[in-house]
């Protein structure tokens, strides 16, 4: 039996609509079973949903009676109610309910690389939505109750969805859909920042900013913070008409340099971009193209990119690297294991064994460093051209150090999304998430773990 509960109430035997209760009472209460099939629901919480919290003495005789009824409507479709206790629960026995439909496409969508593959499911699952929750039988509160997690979800999926289609140069298919939406979600940052993008790669620059600064100023207004670092780099890199954000071939948090795929730059430190050239670190076994760090070549252009390294020493280390292709793999695996004991003593400030391991690379970069004159006048450490193919290691061990004595090394805050992980300093102490989506799908609701 099919049941449909995103928009008005349905239930199909074969493709043939099925009456089922006549009060809408029942309804409601079987709605309810439905959307968490195969778990109790107590009597409590059903009469608490049905009269808000102010049931008449006869609650729970009514409750009894109701579910009586859907017994004997359900039962020639062999759909079972079960009482547990003081509970009941549909038994999850074939039936098929259009949340749960919803739920496992949207999900799946998140896992799905190919972004063509990944609008599709999301076609799917949000074709599924025809109107509010339970539309002509829960009424408004009873159904703004019960429809958070599940507008939460439909939210996402409009977003993986518009990021998919960016993905694929269908700029003008993001605007149309989620220029109705941005007004109604000033504050969603992953939806602001792809309708800034669409609109950007549409020529609608002006339009971008303009929608920039009224979710800055909602943010600010509503919660008292500033938009986050996925949402300040598109609003930058608007501003100064990157080229970047102009690639409908690459996801909206990949940057090209020197033909090398880096992520975006979300910690605020090198040292944290650093940690974050591996994303799920929370997930066994990794997630596929987890790795950025694919190469020597790109472990160098990485380190220009975050200013460990001048443009010089780039184009030195990938000479060599073509000369030494044994000594580059080498440093690169050094790379990788120093990566690992930082990101271990960040998120793990009782770890003294990573961090005697990350001190002891500082204390070896020491000897490579030199003082120059940047070009502000002030002096800077550099890794000196001497330490040869090991430079990114010793620059990122240097950086890594400065990281660790600093106090904001006290503000490190780790995705708290179980296949993400990436990290990032949140001075504001109110952040819980990277805000860059790179698992692509949400993450639980869980508070972010301090680092």
């Amino acid at each position: 039996m099919d049941f449909r509960l995103l928009g008005p109430f349905e239930a199909r035997q074969d493709g043939q609509p099925v009456e089922l209760g006549s009060r809408r009472q029942e309804r409601c209460i079987l709605g309810v079973l439905l959307l968490e099939p195969g778990h109790l629901v107590g009597t409590d919480r059903l009469i608490d949903l049905l009269w808000h919290g102010q049931p008449p003495a006869s609650a729970r005789g009514a409750v009894h009676t109701y579910i009586g009824r859907l017994r004997a409507a359900l039962s020639p479709h062999r759909v079972r109610i079960s009482t547990r206790g003081d509970g009941y629960l549909v038994e999850p026995d074939g039936h098929r309910v259009d949340v749960g439909e919803f739920t496992g496409l949207v999900h799946r969508a998140g896992g799905v690389a190919d972004p063509a593959e990944r609008v599709r499911l999301l076609d799917r699952a949000l074709g599924l939505r025809r109107g509010p929750l339970l539309a002509d039988t829960a009424d408004d509160e009873l159904r703004a109750r019960l429809d958070g997690p599940i507008e939460e979800l439909h939210l996402t999926g409009v977003e993986l969805r518009a990021e998919a289609r960016l993905a694929l140069g269908q700029q003008a298919r993001v605007i149309a859909e989620l220029t109705p939406l941005a007004p109604r979600y000033p504050t969603r940052e992953r939806l602001v920042a792809a309708l800034m993008t669409a609109l950007y790669r549409a020529g609608r620059q002006a339009d971008a900013l303009l929608l920039y600064r009224t979710a800055r100023r909602m943010l600010v207004a509503d919660l008292g913070v500033e938009p986050g670092m996925r949402l300040r780099e598109v609003h930058r890199r608007i501003l100064h008409d990157d080229h970047r954000l102009d690639r409908p071939d690459r996801p909206v948090y990949e940057v090209r340099v020197h033909g090398e795929s880096l992520p975006w730059s979300v910690g605020g430190h090198p040292a944290l971009e650093f940690c974050n050239t591996f994303a799920g670190w929370g997930h066994e076994p990794p997630l596929p193209g987890s790795e950025w760090l694919r190469g020597y070549r790109t472990l160098a252009v990485w380190a220009g990119h975050v200013g460990l390294a001048d443009d010089v020493a780039v184009s030195r280390l990938l000479v060599l690297a073509r000369r030494n292709p044994g000594e580059a793999a080498a440093a690169l695996d050094e790379a990788r294991a120093l990566r690992a004991r930082l990101y271990a003593c960040l998120t793990d400030p009782d770890d003294r064994h990573a961090f005697d391991a990350v001190a002891r690379a500082a204390e070896a970069a020491t000897g490579t460093l030199v003082l120059r004159r940047d070009t502000d006048g002030r002096g800077r450490w550099w890794t000196d051209l001497s330490a040869g193919l090991r430079l990114p290691v010793h620059a990122a061990a240097w950086s890594a150090a400065a990281l660790l004595a600093d106090p904001r090394r006290l503000t490190v805050r780790a995705c708290s999304d179980e296949r993400c992980g990436w990290l990032f300093l949140d001075e504001s102490g109110l952040r819980r998430w990277c805000s860059l989506g790179t698992c692509g799908r949400p993450a639980a609701q869980a508070p972010c773990r301090s680092a």
